[in-house]
């Protein structure tokens, strides 16, 4: 048996054991790594696997077997041999995000974050893994690392922001949290001007990220992510609201869930007109047709259009 493959198998019965073991029991578990037929020869082996295991940070303890102290026993503590679990604060993740754009062209430090914080709860990431923290074609890198600086010193920032409308005014929030969907990055906080916790895409946002003091905490159990609209529509804002009638079959569970879904009318053939919250792209087409013969889209026409596309797609292919 190899030393490594020895090793590693040593460490595993050891970590295993629920009491100390002797050498005779090491041995015989272990026949195949010590089976030097001299006892000596063999327990000479094991004390050098036993030092090199110590010296790479491995915790073995020698411990007496009784209460007589009759014979030694060798034990790896749990509690010495795991790593505590990981944990950051959201300042701490902050930190880590801004350390990651420091401008390198090594992108290592990058991939190191994404890793760390693509599992942590309640910091200033939401939905990370497996995108870049640096989209092409998103927010400018510098608008990006500010709205991160901001949510980990707790600062309040001012910003010129256009909705998905065209509006555009000026904004004053206190920077909560960053989340990522759909390819989009936004800033997470509390508009002072409305008193209510908003969401902003930066790629939207038409100047700088400039600070404007000291901010405000988020309050108990807040979660970025929340507040980051999603519906059928798929990841980000809604930006306008689609007309859709349902069958009675369906429509008293069809938008059951949907932030912003309103019923308008109840016609006379028993079909229910819903009016649905919407975003950018075809997201909405797909969960339309999902109803079948249930759901027609009535607005807009760009909604029909594409629902008509796919129909006509799916004949043809038949």
């Amino acid at each position: 048996m190899q030393l490594l493959e020895r090793l590693v198998n040593l460490v595993a019965l050891l970590l295993d054991a629920r009491t100390p073991l002797t050498f005779d029991d090491i041995r015989e578990r272990m026949a195949e790594a010590y089976e030097q037929d001299e006892v000596e020869s063999a327990k000479r082996m094991f004390e050098r696997d036993k030092d090199i295991l110590r010296d790479i940070g491995v915790p073995i303890e020698v411990t007496p077997t009784d209460v007589w102290e009759s014979q030694i026993g060798y034990v790896i503590p749990k509690e010495r041999y795991y790593l505590p679990e990981i944990s950051f604060t959201p300042e701490e993740i902050s930190a880590l995000f801004v350390a990651a754009h420091s401008g390198r062209a090594d992108r290592s430090a990058e991939d190191a974050v994404r890793k760390l914080l693509s599992g942590s709860e309640g910091g200033i990431l939401a939905g990370v893994a497996g995108v870049p923290l640096s989209p092409e074609g998103e927010a400018p890198e510098a608008r990006l690392t500010a709205a991160a600086e901001a949510v980990a010193g707790r600062r309040s920032v001012r910003f010129s922001y256009r909705t998905a409308r065209g509006e555009a005014s000026d904004r004053h929030v206190d920077a909560y949290g960053l989340v990522v969907r759909g390819g989009h990055w936004y800033l997470v906080g509390r508009d002072r001007d409305r008193d209510d916790i908003r969401a902003f895409r930066l790629s939207r946002l038409s100047s700088d990220v400039d600070d404007a003091g000291e901010g405000s905490d988020p309050p108990e159990g807040f979660r970025a992510a929340d507040h980051v609209q999603a519906g059928p529509w798929g990841p980000g804002e809604p930006q306008e609201r689609a007309r859709i009638a349902f069958s009675p079959e369906v429509a008293w569970w069809a938008t059951n869930g949907i932030v912003g879904a309103e019923v308008v009318r109840t016609r006379k053939d028993g079909w229910i007109e819903v009016l649905v919250p919407t975003g950018p792209g075809e997201g909405l087409a797909p969960w339309v047709l999902s109803f079948g013969p249930d759901a027609e889209a009535l607005e807009p026409a760009e909604l029909r259009g594409e629902i008509l596309r796919r129909l006509e797609a799916i004949l043809a292919s038949l």
